[in-house]
């Protein structure tokens, strides 16, 4: 059966989508754990990036047992732990606590299908792991600046990229939010222009659009000719032959040409898609606006979230350090 299964679903799992069968501590404890496997990574989870995060903690997690001869139906808290303990040998500490998160919840799902009498993974701990500053590398004003600047707009895939760098830099947005939109996503109400943001959980959120991102919007638009097909991706891929085509701008490809740009400006390896939303944050909050509706722009649910990005204080940081003379 779970063959059949992944016939029908083919792209709803990573690891099935790859040719990888179901794992075996989930096969071998009979058809219904794994349909309940593959209903947890498809029905459960809607979100694309979370399915594929938690279907590779639980191939990593099955992968361990069936080393050490663990069936399904004999995990304890003790392995669940031991597990952890080694992962954290190897893995960053906000990696080993998604792991963990991945175990508790399909734990939590086969307890209530009836599969196991209780969860192996509620009592174990995971790392600690505080931080109350982000990590993500931010660019100053004059290096986003010199960023769009150095983008060759002469071509359909100039105008592109700056106005794909151009949305999450004004609307403070994720990457995956942006590539989500379709051309009716860039609307105009009365006299302003507003972008309709596709946020995880399936929400929409919806951001008054800011004079440049505007500007560069309306450029690649025009230059694609697309400005009428509503229902249609807004940033789509680039060919061969440097053409524009149907299909969605895909997060993999987004990020491989942010590093392209940015190498070219020479800001570095570690710039990301997420350092322009913590850029744009950064540079609101640096002239004068606030952690509350910064929060709100970015539609995150807490202000703690939005205080992460906040790099304000860095330079501050640095020029007391400054003031030691030795």
């Amino acid at each position: 059966m779970p063959n059949e299964i992944v016939a029908v679903i083919p792209q709803q799992l990573a690891y099935c989508a790859n040719s990888i069968p179901v794992p075996a501590l989930f096969a071998a404890a009979g058809g219904h754990a794994s349909y309940r496997l593959v209903e947890f990574l498809t029905a459960s989870i809607r979100n694309p990036n979370t399915r594929t995060a938690y279907g590779s903690a639980i191939v990593r997690f099955a992968g361990w047992c069936d080393i050490r001869g663990v069936a399904l139906e004999r995990v304890t808290s003790l392995h669940v732990a031991a597990y952890v303990e080694e992962l954290g040998r190897k893995l960053a500490k906000p990696s080993v606590k998604q792991n963990l998160a991945a175990l508790r919840v399909l734990f939590d799902y086969l307890v209530t299908g009836q599969i196991l009498p209780h969860n192996p993974a509620a009592a174990v701990r995971g790392p600690k792991y505080v931080t109350k500053q982000g990590k993500t590398p931010v660019l100053t004003q004059s290096e986003a600046q010199d960023l769009f600047k150095g983008i060759d707009t002469s071509t359909i895939a100039g105008l592109r990229d700056r106005a794909l760098i151009g949305v999450m830099v004004y609307s403070f947005a994720r990457v995956g939010a942006v590539l989500g939109m379709n051309v009716e996503d860039y609307c105009q109400r009365g006299k302003r222009w507003w972008l309709r943001l596709h946020e995880k959980g399936g929400k929409y959120h919806e951001v008054p659009v800011h004079h440049k991102a505007e500007e560069y919007l309306d450029a690649y638009l025009e230059a694609a000719g697309i400005a009428g097909r509503k229902d249609e991706p807004l940033f789509r891929s680039i060919d061969a032959r440097r053409r524009l085509t149907g299909r969605p701008l895909v997060p993999r490809d987004a990020l491989a040409m942010i590093k392209r740009r940015a190498k070219n400006a020479n800001l570095g390896d570690e710039v990301c898609c997420h350092t322009f939303r913590a850029t744009g944050i950064t540079n609101y909050l640096e002239n004068g606006g606030t952690i509350e509706k910064a929060q709100q722009i970015a539609a995150h649910e807490s202000p703690r979230t939005t205080k992460l990005y906040d790099r304000t204080n860095d330079q501050l940081s640095l020029d007391e350090i400054e003031r030691i003379q030795i």
